[in-house]
């Protein structure tokens, strides 16, 4: 059993003059999150010989925050959706509230009637923030209960970029500010013990950036921060010569390699979301349908089961609002005794099924090489081992001449939009907020690492990552930019201040 964090860590409350406390213990957080004790290997009473395939679904829940308040203030787009129940469809604001904590009634009764349900959350900090700005306790001791021991064993916590910030258009040297911020809040919100058991990690929207420096950086970045493996879309990767995935390869843990513009590499283990419509596919139990299609697989010549890895909005849509209880609820009765008394197709979460088959004799380095989409393109005219910065950039210049299909934009599982193209009026205050934040603070914190629990800091940092929302990006020009470039402003004034 992973061990309990030590007392003598400080005890956080998850807001600080009323912001989210998203700073100011780095280190500490850092201490926790490093390790390489197994989370569910010494718990999980599923019996890997028994298992056929497993199926691991995530649900994905945010909320933006706006600068929308009655005040002007900062609430989340959750309670503006309360407060105008006759715009478009804000009228489902009390269901997506009561999505956003089912879990925490449907896990306990399902595990008290002795069934064997998985599901691994991932909740943007914005959305944390968001119970508390409007006092949803109910909503949040819920999502407590499921930290509570006798659960662990059924409920995977994944991490995330703390504001729904998409990776490749965000500033290299914010990747891991919102990565630390949501591990930071978790902590805050969850407790010390909660957060040493997050290791696997879910990308808003599903993007994975393709330009090397900052595919390197990310990987980099969530290796620091303690993450064992990350989900990416099927569609994102290649194998190293620019193939598609294998079709068997889907199915397994993947190694997703990053090189950067230097020549240096750095791997981490990736799942594999498979193509479909996420939501209704979620909704509807299909991970499952199709893992009782696969079967054991070969991974360096060890025997191990397959899994389909899947992850859906949790509550946005008919399909998940209405009919995910329908088909959630009941259908783990029909399976519970499979990989336990009988053999069959399991639900698992994502760092269980990796530490089982990793137990059971499988070496990480025999799972299936891949990379970012496109970057073979790179590497066929650079050879990594004697890259340089001149030298890739010439090369994705003369590929964006020559080659129309070859862009740097990364990939999502919403690749019929762009987070780049008409929005240079968010990019550029985005990308100025940045600048400026770091040429106040980067050279303070080197010299004090306190300096992060300043209120200042704390202001800043807020408004920094709020701005960088893939949301101000999503829904297109107008009042959603419009918050984008009002927050823009607000973290300019606030990096003035002092």
């Amino acid at each position: 059993m992973i061990a309990s964090a030590p007392s003598k860590y400080p005890n956080l409350d998850d807001t600080r003059s009323g912001l989210p406390n998203i700073c100011g213990w780095e280190d500490t957080i850092t201490e926790i999150t490093n390790h390489d004790e197994p989370i569910f290997l010494p718990r999980t009473n599923l019996d890997i010989a028994k298992i056929t395939a497993g199926f691991a679904c995530a649900l994905h829940m945010h909320q933006p925050s706006v600068p929308a308040g009655h005040d002007g203030s900062t609430i989340s787009n959750l309670q503006r959706m309360f407060e105008n129940q006759g715009e478009g469809d804000n009228h489902n604001a009390s269901v997506f509230a009561w999505c956003y904590k089912r879990m925490g009634e449907w896990i306990p009764d399902l595990v008290s009637k002795g069934e064997n349900p998985r599901i691994m959350l991932d909740y943007s900090g914005n959305l944390f923030w968001a119970f508390r700005q409007m006092g949803r306790e109910d909503i949040i001791n819920d999502l407590k209960r499921l930290c509570e021991p006798q659960y662990e064993p059924y409920v995977e916590w994944m991490g995330t970029m703390w504001s729904h910030a998409v990776v490749p258009s965000t500033p290299i040297p914010d990747i891991k500010l919102h990565i630390q911020a949501w591990q930071h809040h978790f902590a805050a919100m969850f407790g010390y013990d909660a957060l040493k058991r997050v290791k696997g990690f879910s990308p808003p929207e599903m993007h994975l950036p393709n330009h090397p420096d900052t595919l390197f950086e990310y990987i980099k970045a969530l290796k620091d921060c303690g993450y064992r493996w990350l989900l990416v879309q099927e569609d994102s990767v290649e194998r190293p010569g620019g193939e598609r995935l294998h079709h068997d390869d889907k199915y397994v843990p993947n190694k997703l390699v990053a090189r950067n513009s230097r020549g240096e590499a750095v791997s981490i283990t990736a799942l594999i979301k498979t193509q479909g419509s996420d939501t209704k596919l979620v909704a509807q139990m299909q991970p499952f349908h199709e893992a009782k299609s696969r079967g054991r697989q070969q991974i360096g010549g060890v025997t191990v089961p397959c899994c389909v890895s899947q992850i859906a909005d949790g509550e946005n849509g008919g399909v998940m609002m209405n009919e995910y209880g329908r088909d959630f609820v009941p259908f783990w009765a029909g399976i519970k005794e499979n990989g336990r008394s009988t053999e069959g197709v399991v639900g698992l979460n994502g760092t269980e099924y990796i530490e089982m088959i990793e137990a059971a004799g499988v070496n990480p380095d025999d799972y299936p090489q891949c990379q970012a989409v496109g970057q073979h393109k790179i590497w066929n005219r650079v050879s990594p081992e004697s890259a340089t910065p001149e030298a890739v950039a010439e090369a994705i210049a003369a590929l964006k001449e020559t080659d129309h299909q070859f862009h740097m934009d990364g990939a999502s599982w919403t690749n019929d939009l762009s987070w780049v193209n008409g929005y240079e009026n968010v990019l550029g205050p985005m990308n100025q907020l940045s600048a400026s934040f770091h040429q106040k603070y980067d050279r303070q914190v080197q010299s004090d690492p306190t300096v992060t629990q300043r209120p200042d800091y704390q202001v800043a940092l807020l408004y920094l990552l709020l701005v960088e929302s893939s949301c101000f990006r999503y829904w297109g020009q107008g009042s959603w930019t419009d918050y984008a470039q009002e927050l823009y402003r607000r973290g300019e004034a606030a990096l003035a201040k002092g």
